[in-house]
């Protein structure tokens, strides 16, 4: 089945572009493009579709206020920041908020419809600079804690080695298929890989494992 898309764009341009980039894709289906929070916050919750690209800075309510008010509400609807802030301000905000992925508008086309996949089977894509970013300040909290993760009693040193080098590689931002070329592995293979990292760390998508492997 196709993955819904729904755009929030103040920028005509910007917005026509990427409305032609999910069109041009039979993997994708366009169920509605907006131009400001207010109308995407009318139109989403009834529209449901698998994945919003949100931009942050819009004439009226902000993207991320946007997100932050129709999240609780719809949890099933994905939300990508799809914008040109890279301040770690405005990254933090945004994740808090309830934002599920963070690429920057330069993002190649390509790369943007495998973000857009990548989010729908349950990673939490990231332009490289983004990742870089957020493990940078996880590193600053501190070193990687021992502590007991979760309500398991399991330990972060429960990971296998690959496990270990292919969450490395998802902190730098990397996607499915980046990771299965860099380790000569099928990106099937990286996907149960990443199943059993979240599984064992107790967490839901790739910010959380990497909060969780940083430590806070």
């Amino acid at each position: 089945m196709a993955i819904t898309v729904c755009i929030v764009d103040d920028t005509n341009d910007i917005r026509h572009a990427l409305e032609e980039i999910v069109r041009l894709s039979d993997e994708y289906e366009l169920l509605g493009s907006f131009a400001s929070g207010e109308s995407a916050m009318e139109k989403i919750p009834i529209l449901k579709p698998n994945v919003v690209l949100m931009d942050i800075n819009l004439g009226g309510i902000s993207g991320i206020e946007c997100v932050r008010r129709l999240k609780p509400s719809n949890p099933d609807v994905l939300f990508m920041m799809c914008t040109v802030y890279e301040e770690d301000e405005k990254i933090f905000e945004a994740l808090s908020a309830g934002a599920n992925g963070y690429i920057l508008k330069k993002t190649s086309p390509i790369k943007l419809l495998e973000s857009i996949r990548e989010l729908s089977e349950g990673g939490a894509p990231m332009s490289s600079q983004i990742a870089r970013k957020v493990v940078t300040a996880f590193q600053n909290r501190g070193p990687v804690q021992e502590s007991l993760v979760g309500g398991n009693d399991a330990k972060l040193g429960v990971l296998s080695n690959r496990e270990k080098e292919i969450l490395e590689l998802l902190a730098k931002g990397l996607l499915y298929k980046e990771i299965s070329a860099q380790l000569f592995i099928s990106q099937e293979t990286v996907r149960k890989h990443v199943y059993h990292i979240y599984e064992k760390l107790h967490v839901n998508n790739r910010v959380e494992a990497v909060n969780k492997f940083f430590g806070r």
